[in-house]
């Protein structure tokens, strides 16, 4: 059977056919402590209560009907609101997109930047950037790290690969490592990008951020977050953040993903994925919505989620 070369070529993803596998031997009665995939047991860290109430009274509202392709109005006020008051970033409702999960938010931000044969630079190791440069055609630049730098990308390492790159693939904390960019890591690594693009003509496409953050609001102990507006502002213009609930929340299954950045980039972002349907289910957001706005609510879980993974952390070490 004749299919396109880009699917011909294309491998499905290697942490999930593992995943799949350890699965299926836990499922045969193994005792495996599995962290292949960045999941939760319901068991052990089930989503907030709150959030898990106002689903289930979405729905018996009847929100059950197509949401706006970019999210629904609330959610995108509620992200903008929480942007602000937790990370100090602006962005308003229309520079933020909604998705069924972070992926197809990452996928958009690829087809809304980057062209056939265009360079894009990821540290390793990364999640998944080699397959969403197989399916946008880009050149795939690896760029491998050191354990002595807690195998995040340093601004010495990236030098040598920016120019005529066109992405520059960030994830912090990093999957899969759970490591952190320093602050100062991370501005050396901004002032290049800076540089780059300072040096490039107003004709050529800019050198663009893509920012993972998914995980920051896991961070916990001496660990701070940073991301590059925060520290450059500058740098609005070419950065896309990649954020959601999945992992905070212990909420995967949910499917509640958020991207926010420049708003004419955001808005191509918002068309890419109209058409191919990636929105997360109505009564979601809209619990989602009012979740956000809870505070005291938020606060507390997310501070007993990050005690329970630390007893996780602990229970392992020991065992």
């Amino acid at each position: 059977m004749q299919v396109s070369q880009m699917a011909a070529g294309l491998s499905g993803s290697e942490i999930i056919r593992i995943g799949n596998q350890v699965s299926e031997q836990v499922r045969q009665g193994a005792n495996i402590c599995n962290l292949t995939i960045g999941d939760f047991d319901p068991a052990i860290f089930p989503i907030p209560a709150e959030l898990n109430a106002g689903i289930q009274q979405a729905y018996q509202q009847g929100h059950t009907n197509y949401p706006p392709a970019a999210g629904i109005s609330e959610l995108r006020q509620a992200i903008s609101e929480f942007l602000k008051t937790r990370q100090g970033l602006e962005y308003g409702p229309n520079d933020i997109l909604i998705a069924g999960g972070s992926r197809p938010l990452i996928y958009a931000t690829y087809r809304a930047l980057v062209d056939p044969g265009d360079r894009v630079i990821f540290p390793l190791p990364s999640w998944n950037n080699n397959h969403y440069c197989h399916l946008t055609g880009a050149m795939p630049v690896a760029v491998d790290t050191l354990p002595e730098n807690n195998f995040m990308p340093t601004a010495a390492d990236l030098a040598p690969y920016l120019a005529d790159a066109t992405l520059l693939a960030l994830c912090s904390p990093l999957n899969p490592t759970g490591t952190v960019f320093t602050k100062e890591g991370l501005e050396e690594i901004c002032d290049l990008v800076l540089a780059e693009n300072k040096r490039r003509s107003t004709h050529e496409k800019p050198l663009y951020i893509l920012y993972d953050q998914i995980y920051w609001l896991l961070t916990f102990g001496n660990t701070k977050h940073y991301d590059p507006v925060s520290l450059r502002p500058e740098l609005r213009d070419y950065v896309v953040y990649i954020d959601g609930t999945s992992k905070c929340f212990a909420a995967t299954g949910v499917r509640v993903g958020y991207s926010f950045g420049p708003t004419a980039i955001i808005e191509k972002m918002k068309s890419i994925l109209g058409h191919v349907g990636a929105w997360a289910p109505k009564a979601e957001q809209v619990a989602t919505a009012h979740f956000l706005t809870e505070t005291a609510a938020v606060d507390a879980f997310i501070n007993g989620m990050k005690t329970k993974l630390q007893d996780s952390l602990v229970a392992f070490l020991r065992a």
